[in-house]
């Protein structure tokens, strides 16, 4: 009915306005009347009434407006005339996983949202993903975009066609209406949106009546912190600190918030507060406004209205078309721009909330529609410059700034090079980095970035990404328009370098050190953001000629105009060896030089460009191009990189330093230091060799000292020349031999990328994100690597740890040069050093030969006369004859290596040139130069020379090198002489290198078969020896087995089996003797040995307590404790294990007073270290254990086994008479009896009563009290002082943990704590054997069995420490479990309790029944035989029925005939269900027999585990070779634990006394509702934890948390998805919408998890980030790899990388050891340790 009211109203008032003369007044009039009274001028509406009211009265009303009829039915006729949009456009939000794919994407920038990506053909391709900073839009359906698989299936219209918008055009009428409004609706907007605080409200909105109701609005801003403005409100505005925070996240969040309500003078007061308060702390005051209440709701319905053109424009392309129309549309007012040209310039002023709707509706209506797309583009590059300087003024992030739109517009191709040619795009965005920058221009016009501000400069580096943007694809077809664009852009380009061009000189620092370091960060951050630029506007010249020489032009011209670094001094002329250089002097060590010259390094690019593509044929007078001019820059560059390497730059500081390392690394050096290399090549290749090598001396200032003209005794001069010479010659190296560039030799771009991983897997085997870092990226961040990495490197996979490593193959490494020009000094050691050791294995020739290199383009053949002119040899005649004199000041070793290395590419390239043309056309003539002598002086010669450096022991390290350069001379000499095939020659020179490896190897394998023969000699010499002495001492040897054989008579085989068999028990009249160990031990702090004994002093076990829920069967119900602890836990361990204690230890011993001392010391000691907290918490007793730092709360003292004789015969007779139902009746009695005295205790004091108790001994009378002690006893074990306090140390730190409650050792729970803990300690060991499939005795690791056996035998003295009348009461209430006649009230059924538990807490508290008053007595052996076989059977029969009741899943039965055990198992199954009351289902016996078995497996392994601990009896063999599914296991596990094979005959052999308990056992109250289904109840075996099953592929987990929905919080912002990995649930971590209470205190989500989940321990995943989150408690947690890996066997945090990543099975096994080992703790406390921080994380609000 009320949407019937309603529709009639919007339909009556729509058509008023329709049939209105003046529209736009009437809607105007409308929304003054109804917007205030609905938002912010009434009493505050709750969001769902405003919402409502909205609906109602306005938005209703303005659609029936726009459909012309009732919403519903006009949606659904345009529902019927219109298709699906082709494009996607989904906005992401920060934080939003986005994928692109590395094989069709154009650029990076082209992503697709999770659901596209999963329903595209890009999922099977190479993909990466990452997480979305926000802003941007799925570029699924862009044809653009992508090379193939434009759309995803959903969005896949069929046809090839892009963006096709003609499909749906809307009815002439409907069009019109919507233009209409939209044109009304928008400007009204408009005009809100970009709303300044001293506008006033226009006449038609003007209220009639005026109100004196004011806000006081806060604006968010990044200079203040939430506390600045939380502290700020609170004294401003009277509010509480709540009221506050909810203000200050509302504006962090949506930009704004109206703080107070009020006249304008309150608003006006409060404002001046705000302002004055928050300039107290920041020196700028936050930004307020005072806003009247009716513009506010205005504003208000003006953001609403955003989110409704957005649902309308959604509704159909037409729509969206004519909100583009108007939105485009020029203003009346030719001054003012469009509409939404007003909205972005007002952009900067806008707050938060406003920004993102504008960009939204931007992205939703514009970007969505080519042609609008296109026009939108002009609109923002027409308003570029100002948007930018609005943005850098601006302090929000650039992911909310309009800026932000420009990566959509500018990517797409065919818009980019409209962009040039109709706005000249390139020359806009340019000119607005230079305006920018102006202040940072000095007086010659260069930049100079002293005192800069680094936050504005970072804002300013964003432009140049759009520039990035604009070149990302060259184009195929040149329009002349584009050309002649185009090149205007790059002119104002080269202007910006011209700028940079010798910038921030430096001048060598004599005398004293540089006061001040000098800026030098912010040009080499240009450096790395124009890097790509440069490269691209290369690209884009090289695909067009035309273009190619005129950029060469005019960069050509550019250089010259550039007048930095001039020369001072007129040329002169300069000799040596009979050459003349005519030059200018120039001292880089005395002049300015700047390291910075884009120009040149851009013509020398060109420069090959030309060559590569042959453009340069068509130069116009290519001799007017001065090339030593050129070079010059360059060659003072690679000088002055050369002089620091010498140290002698060492007064400049840190800063030149930090220069040069950045000139050389791989995120510059491609448009850095390869181009100087590069001009100085074009310079050799144009100059005459001699003149060029004069050049580089003088410029190196070694010309003198070359010219034998310069001495000197100042040894620090003579080591700067030395180093000086040194990069000389490796400058020379790289000159000659770096021709890996394309265009400079004839390869290509991926023989450059394969040469570049050889050398780096040539310093050592790498990762291959190593690799991808030391690799230069392309402008789409690719390296080419992938295409490459197959041929020229093997993959080896990672174990457990670490990552999956390449190694370079053994082919490839022909192709290692040791002086690489991209090897750092580090990595060139390295290198060497890796290759000299390789060498040395394979041959023992260590010689690193040059590689050969690929020819030089004819244009730059001339290069290789270098190395055989006048000059060259005389510099290496100068080098080599100091060596030869040995003068060691003169010369170092890396100088000869480079020397020779020079000579060996000399002589390679002669070789070369000879094997391929006759001996008349080769000009390089090396070798004869070398051969030569001056003058007189024959031995000066460098081939004689270099004979004599091979013998000097100081070159040791170089005579293989020297030596294969002597034989290369022969072999150049042979083929210069001989006229024999040149082919034979070089076999007949590589034959005697090849014979001394054959040498080699025969003389190896001689020495291998001396050493053998040898071996077999003195083998054969020790035998005769032996026999000898045997035949010698036969008398002796013969006497051996009588001596043996004298205490024990001789038996037979038969009969010492079946006593070794018997001796396999672990109790029982049959049980097997304990083997007498003597325990040494040596402590790990003091390092004194000493033996284990009861009354010694005291020796401890490091060990961890802790809650687990490992095993647990209801995972999140953790038990309250009771205080009294009757009947529930700690005293019965319900059957789910919800909650245990585990004590681990990592096996390090102590003795008791060192570890005291030692835990005093480290109490004091970390009190003082910061944020110790995070890793030991000193008030719960932590410490790191001092060997292995494994995190230790408490210890266990070691007790040694009681040495035990076994009298068998007394055992026998003793059994004949002490039958199960008299022992039960001698119980009864003695718990009876201990009863009455306890009540007695205070009246009876004398103790003389029942002297009588032995008339009965073995009598068939009635037992009294003292019947119990008939059977045997011995006096209690005494212990030292010190065990009986590490007892209590230990007993009372396992009662605190694991009941979380305050330190009490008279607790009584406390020995019921220690029981326990040692029968979960043995479940959860047992729990990993069964997991691991691994025998249950042999496969523990030393550490785990000391500590198992301290445990246990810690838990069986805790009835010494504690009171005996305790102990006896919590036998007596646990034995009423088992026997009805001492049941209580609150005792449980057999249901309720986990029979292990059970068993070990009734096993070792025993023996307090045997107390006597004033007399400490145990039972003697052969008693504790029988009562634990008792207790035994009693608690497994117990067991079996409890497997029974709860069984439903039978196996199927077999077809054999039916045996004894199935014919047992079928009479007990039919009676315990005659007893419950249920019908007898037609099962056969064997399967009953078969599901018992399998469900009491696992508390026989306990048990097995927990007896020999106790008892050490000898386990039987199978047991420690069996493993969990082995056939005999459950055979040896019977004969252990003294129980029939037919375990089902324990109910026939004991009828009389267990029927009846049986039917007591079956007939509790709780079975028969177990049974009805009203109670739940565990199953046997219990189901096995394991951690949760994960994808294979990880973008399935994004997947599921990009739907994720956060349970607390309805907005869709960032959300950080953590799934917990114990048991699947997703949490939303790291925020505040999910913080609750624990203890009192604000936890996030997965803290308060962990507690409920994990009893405080918690192991998670962070989806969006990676990586595992392990946490401990509120305050302790630490990162932990994911055991996702990606092709390469790399783990990936925060998908920095982005590669598809798979789950790494062995990696998640490893997890789930860790979790169901208990080691969770000892890792955060060694992550801990190791990572030491200044800032504690909130591990509590994770």
């Amino acid at each position: 009915m009320a949407d019937r009211e309603k529709s009639s109203e919007g339909l009556q008032l729509s058509q008023e306005w329709l049939e209105a003369a003046d529209c736009r007044a009437e809607l105007l009039q409308h929304l003054k009347d109804q917007v205030p009274q609905i938002f912010c001028l009434r009493k505050e509406l709750s969001p769902q009434e405003e919402e409502e009211l909205m609906q109602r009265r306005l938005l209703h009303p303005l659609e029936c407006f726009l459909f012309g009829e009732d919403p519903q039915e006009g949606l659904e006729k345009l529902n019927q005339g219109s298709a699906s949009s082709q494009l996607c456009g989904r906005v992401f939000k920060e934080g939003e996983t986005v994928y692109s794919c590395r094989d069709c994407a154009i650029d990076p920038t082209c992503v697709l949202c999770m659901d596209c990506f999963q329903d595209s053909v890009h999922k099977s391709h190479r993909y990466k993903m990452h997480a979305s900073s926000g802003g941007g839009f799925c570029d699924c359906g862009d044809v653009e975009a992508w090379k193939i698989g434009p759309c995803c299936s959903k969005h896949d219209p069929g046809a090839a066609a892009a963006m096709v918008t003609d499909e749906a055009v809307l009815e002439p009428e409907l069009y019109e209406r919507a233009e209409k409004l939209f044109r009304v609706l928008l400007r009204y907007v408009t005009d809100f949106l970009v709303w300044e605080e001293n506008f006033e409200l226009s006449a038609e909105l003007q209220p009639r009546i005026k109100d004196n109701a004011y806000f006081c609005v806060l604006y968010n801003d990044e200079h203040h912190s939430y506390d600045h403005v939380i502290y700020t409100l609170q004294r401003s505005v009277n509010c509480d600190q709540a009221e506050a925070q909810t203000h200050t996240t509302l504006i962090d969040k949506e930009g704004r918030r109206a703080v107070k309500r009020g006249t304008l003078r309150s608003c006006q007061q409060a404002k001046d507060l705000i302002r004055s308060n928050s300039e107290h702390i920041s020196l700028q005051p936050l930004r307020v406004e005072i806003l009247p209440a009716t513009v506010m709701a205005h504003q208000t319905f003006a953001l609403r209205l955003g989110s409704w053109f957005q649902k309308i424009i959604g509704y159909s392309v037409g729509f969206r078309q004519a909100f583009c129309q108007v939105a485009l549309e020029p203003n009346a007012d030719r001054d003012r721009p469009c509409l939404i040209s007003r909205l972005m310039l007002h952009d900067a002023r806008m707050y938060k909330g406003a920004r993102k709707i504008v960009h939204e509706l931007i992205f939703g209506s514009m970007l969505m529609d080519s042609e609008f797309k296109r026009l939108f583009a002009i609109e923002f590059t027409k308003h570029y410059k100002q948007l930018q300087k609005d943005f850098i003024s601006d302090d929000h992030e650039r992911s909310i700034s309009i800026t932000a739109l420009s990566v959509q517009i500018f990517t797409v191709p065919t818009l980019a090079r409209q962009l040039i040619e109709e706005c000249n795009v390139i020359k806009v965005i340019v000119d607005t980095v230079l305006e920018l920058l102006r202040e940072h221009l000095d007086e010659s016009n260069r930049f100079f970035f002293l005192g800069y501000n680094s936050d504005k400069f970072s804002r300013i580096q964003v432009i140049f990404h759009d520039l990035r943007y604009i070149l990302i694809s060259k184009p195929s077809v040149w329009t002349e328009e584009l050309r002649g664009q185009f090149l205007e852009g790059f002119k104002i380009f080269l202007g910006f370098l011209k700028c940079m061009q010798g910038m921030e000189e430096v001048k060598r620092q004599l005398g004293q050190h540089i006061a001040v370091e000098p800026e030098w960060e912010a040009g080499f951050t240009l450096q790395i953001q124009l890097r790509h630029i440069l490269a691209m506007f290369q690209d884009w010249c090289s695909s067009d000629d035309e273009i190619m020489l005129q950029a060469f032009k005019e960069c050509h011209t550019a250089l010259i105009e550039c007048n930095n670094q001039p020369f001072h001094r007129e040329a002169t002329d300069f000799y040596m060896c009979k050459h003349i250089l005519r030059a200018r002097p120039y001292k880089v060590s005395q002049e300015p030089v700047s390291i910075h010259l884009p120009i040149s390094r851009l013509l020398a690019g060109l420069y090959v460009l030309m060559w590569k593509t042959g453009a340069i044929e068509r130069l116009d007078n290519p001799e007017r191009y001065d090339f030593v001019q050129l070079a010059e820059h360059p060659l003072r560059c690679v000088v002055l990189a050369a002089q620091v390497t010498a140290e002698m730059w060492r007064r400049n500081g840190l800063s030149l330093v930090s220069q040069v390392y950045y000139y050389q690394d791989v995120k510059c050096r491609d448009e850095m230091y390869d181009k100087d290399i590069i001009m100085l090549q074009i310079a050799a290749s144009k100059m005459d060799p001699n003149h060029f090598l004069l050049l580089i001396l003088l410029r190196f200032e070694l010309f003198e000292y070359f010219n034998g003209n310069c001495v000197s005794k100042d040894q620090d001069e003579l080591t700067q020349w030395n180093r000086l010479t040194e990069e000389m010659l490796f400058l020379l190296i790289a000159i000659f031999g770096e021709r890996y560039i394309p265009g400079i030799s004839q390869v290509t771009k991926e023989d450059v990328t394969m040469r570049e991983v050889v050398h780096l897997l040539c310093i050592e085997p790498m990762a291959h994100s190593t690799l991808v870092k030391s690799l230069p990226e392309n402008e789409n961040h690719e390296t080419g690597l992938e295409a490459v990495i197959a041929k020229v490197a093997t993959f080896r996979k990672p174990g457990v740890s670490g990552h999956g490593l390449y190694e370079v193959k053994k082919e490839r490494l022909m192709d290692f040069n040791p002086f690489f020009y991209h090897y750092s000094r580090s990595q060139r050691s390295k290198a060497e050093e890796s290759q000299k050791k390789r060498r040395a294995q394979e041959s023992n020739d260590k010689a690193l030969r040059p590689p050969v290199p690929p020819a030089f383009s004819p244009s730059f053949s001339r290069i290789v006369h270098l190395l055989c002119c006048d000059v060259f040899i005389h510099i290496l005649r100068r080098i080599l004859q100091r060596a030869a004199e040995d003068r060691s000041t003169h010369w170092t070793e890396a100088m000869i290596q480079r020397a020779l290395h020079l000579i060996g590419q000399a002589l390679m390239e002669e070789k070369t040139q000879l094997e391929s043309s006759s001996v008349e056309d080769v000009t390089f003539n090396f070798s004869l130069k070398a051969r030569a002598a001056v003058g007189s002086e024959q031995d000066k010669s460098l081939f004689l020379l270099l004979s004599k450096i091979k013998a000097l022991p100081s070159l040791e390290a170089q005579k293989d090198l020297a030596k294969w350069l002597l034989q290369m001379f022969e072999i150049v000499k042979c083929l210069r002489e001989k006229s024999s095939p040149t082919v034979s020659v070089s076999m007949d020179t590589t034959k005697p290198e090849e014979s001394t490896q054959d040498k080699e190897k025969a003389e190896r394998k001689r020495k291998a078969e001396a050493a053998k023969l040898h071996r077999q000699k003195i083998m054969a010499q020790m035998s005769a020896m032996q026999k000898n002495f045997i035949e010698s001492n036969k008398m002796l040897y013969d006497n051996m087995p009588e001596t043996g054989m004298q205490e024990e008579p001789v038996t037979s085989s038969e009969s010492s089996a079946m006593e070794q068999r018997e001796l396999c028990i672990a109790f029982g009249p049959l049980r097997g003797p304990t083997p007498a160990e003597r325990e040494v031990l040596t402590c790990i702090l003091c390092q004194e040995e000493q033996e284990v004994l009861p009354l010694a002093p005291a020796m401890v076990l490091t060990a961890c307590v802790q809650r687990s829920t490992v095993l647990t069967q209801c995972r999140g119900r953790i038990p309250a404790n009771k205080a009294d602890g009757t009947g529930t836990y700690p005293l019965f361990m319900p059957p789910d294990l919800a909650v245990g204690t585990h004590t681990g230890s990592c096996g390090h011993v102590m003795h008791a007073t060192c570890w005291q001392k030692y835990f005093e010391a480290v109490q004091n000691t970390t009190r003082n270290r910061l944020h110790a907290e995070l890793i030991v918490d000193l008030e719960n007793g932590e410490y790191l254990c001092p060997l292995c730092k494994s995190l230790c709360n408490t210890v266990v003292p070691l007790i040694p086994l009681e040495p035990l004789t076994f009298n068998y015969e007394n055992a026998e007779i003793i059994g004949q008479h002490l039958t199960l139902p008299r022992w039960i009746q001698v119980l009864a009695a003695r718990i009876k009896g201990l009863k009455s005295i306890m009540q007695d205790n205070d009246v009876q004091t004398d103790g003389g009563s029942g002297s009588s108790g032995t008339t009965g001994l073995f009598g068939d009378g009635q037992p009294d009290f003292r019947s119990i002690l008939a059977y045997g006893v011995q006096e209690s074990r005494k212990f030292s002082d010190g065990i009986a306090e590490m007892l209590v140390v230990c007993a009372t730190t396992v009662h605190r943990v694991g009941l979380k409650t305050a330190p009490n050792e008279l607790c009584p729970r406390v020995p019921l704590m220690a029981w326990n803990t040692c029968a979960f300690t043995i479940q959860a060991i047992e729990n990993i054997l069964q997991e691991e499939d691994k025998p249950l005795f042999g496969s523990l690791q030393n550490r785990q069995i000391a500590g198992l056996k301290a445990i246990v035998q810690f838990a069986a003295s805790q009835r010494l420490k504690s009171s005996q009348g305790v102990i006896q009461k919590h036998f007596a209430d646990m034995m009423g479990v088992l026997l009805p006649v001492l049941s209580r009230k609150n005792t449980p059924s057999v249901l309720d309790v986990d029979f292990f538990h059970l068993l070990v807490g009734l096993v070792l508290s025993m023996p307090s029944l045997y107390q006597e008053e004033g007399i400490d007595l145990q039972p003697s052996a052969v008693s504790s035989a029988f009562n634990n076989m008792y207790i035994f059977h009693l608690v497994t029969m117990a067991h079996i029925l409890q497997v029974l009741l709860t069984a439903t899943d039978f196996p199927a039965a077999g077809d054999g005939e039916e045996t004894e055990e199935a014919r047992s198992a079928s009479e007990l199954y039919t009676t315990v269900l005659q007893h419950t009351g249920r019908l007898v289902p037609d099962l056969s016996g064997g399967s009953v027999a078969q599901r018992v078995k399998a469900g009491i497996e696992p508390f026989l392994r306990c048990a097995a585990l927990f007896f020999n601990c106790l008892t050490g009896v000898h386990p039987p063999e199978e047991l420690f070779s069996a493993s969990v599914t082995s056939p005999g296991q459950m055979e040896a596990l019977c004969s252990y634990l003294a129980l029939p094979f037919n375990i089902f005959q324990l109910f026939q052999d004991h009828r009389d006394a267990v029927s009846p308990m049986l039917q007591r056992w079956c007939g509790s109250p709780s079975i028969t509702k177990a049974l009805q289904g009203k109670i739940q109840t565990i199953r046997y075996p219990r189901r096995r934890n394991r951690l949760i099953e994960l994808p294979e592929d990880y973008s399935a987990l994004l997947n599921k948390a990009s739907h994720f929905q956060c349970p607390k919080s309805t907005v869709d912002e960032r959300k950080h998805p953590t799934l917990c990995l114990v048991c699947g649930a997703m949490l939303c971590s790291q925020s505040s919408c999910c913080l609750s209470q624990l203890d009192g205190e604000d936890v996030g989500a997965c803290t308060a998890h962990a507690a409920t989940c994990g009893a405080g321990v918690g192991m998670f995943l962070r989806i969006r980030e990676c990586e595992i989150v392990l946490m401990a408690s509120k305050t302790r947690g630490s990162t932990y790899p994911a055991p996702y890996l990606d092709d390469y066997g790399e783990t990936d945090p925060h998908l920095g990388r982005g590669n598809p990543l798979h789950l790494c099975p062995e990696r998640y096994r490893k997890l789930n050891q860790l979790w169901q080992q208990h080691c969770i703790l000892e890792e955060i406390a060694r992550s801990l340790e190791v990572v030491n921080v200044m800032f504690a994380f909130e591990w509590q609000l994770v």
